[in-house]
């Protein structure tokens, strides 16, 4: 598709506005596509923050620099220690409520002794239709905005924007904190996070595309693409897998065969209208 010219117009008028801003950049494809839009809008008066929290993996965080430096913005991390947070890391269904909310006031503290007047971020139109009790969380932190969620910016033309500067995020794959593969209920530790870190690194060696281990504890539940499934059932490499996968502390290793689903673990929570 292509994106309103005049869309990426508001959006940069928008920006504008706000004078001094800190991007809160993942290196995802909506945080890059916002942060691209907040540098050509605002030069030097637009950084790019990461969190250095061990809830995002070393993946991720290297995929953020290399963003960071093909977009040209400043780019810098500054430690986040949510797991101190006992209701966050008690593992409840709305761990991401507790997470978003310190993370994101921790950094717009940050940003004002910085001297930034905002902190914006990148959300979207479609993350209104899932559950999110994080959004929740953003909400109720002053100096924080969604510039892409209140213009109307959907997923498709955001990867379409991306994709017009010539993002190489634009195709990248949905990607979520390492805590969201954990069962409700089970502790945040930085060890099960890290479990979860090094299980997803060895099915990526076998299966492209979207990888989840979903960690129940003792067990380690797979999820990959359903063109994938066929890759992991290879009997050598499978036993490869669930080797790999005990040594790392799991005493059962399964593959879902539905393949992968975003959010998946939500499919236990019989009512998440109770839960925003």
């Amino acid at each position: 598709m292509e994106i309103d010219p005049e869309k990426i117009a508001q959006l940069e008028d928008y920006l504008n506005k706000l004078g001094k801003v800190v991007v809160a950049f993942s290196g995802g494809v909506d945080s890059t596509f916002l942060a691209a839009v907040a540098y050509r809008a605002l030069g030097e008066n637009a950084l790019a923050v990461t969190a250095d929290s061990p809830t995002f993996s070393q993946r991720e965080k290297q995929d953020a620099c290399l963003m960071a430096a093909q977009i040209g913005i400043r780019h810098q991390f500054i430690v986040t220690d949510e797991l101190n947070n006992s209701k966050f890391s008690a593992g409840p269904p709305d761990r991401c409520y507790y997470c978003k909310k310190d993370r994101f006031l921790k950094l717009r503290s940050w940003a004002e002794e910085q001297g930034y007047n905002w902190v914006i971020e990148g959300s979207n139109a479609d993350d209104l239709r899932d559950y999110r009790p994080g959004m929740k969380g953003l909400a109720e932190v002053a100096g924080v905005k969604s510039p892409l969620l209140e213009i109307g910016f959907s997923k498709e033309e955001i990867r379409a924007g991306a994709k017009n500067w010539g993002l190489p995020v634009w195709d990248k794959p949905a990607a979520a904190c390492l805590a969201s593969r954990l069962a409700y209920g089970l502790p945040i530790t930085a060890e099960n996070l890290q479990q979860v870190e090094l299980a997803e690194e060895i099915i990526r060696q076998f299966s492209p595309g979207q990888v989840r281990v979903r960690h129940h504890g003792n067990l380690a539940r797979i999820e990959v693409e359903t063109s994938s499934v066929p890759l992991l059932l290879e009997p050598t490499r499978m036993a490869h897998i669930a080797e790999k996968l005990k040594n790392l502390g799991f005493t059962y290793v399964t593959l879902d065969l539905t393949g992968y689903q975003m959010g998946s673990m939500n499919q236990t929570l019989s009512d998440t209208k109770e839960l925003e």
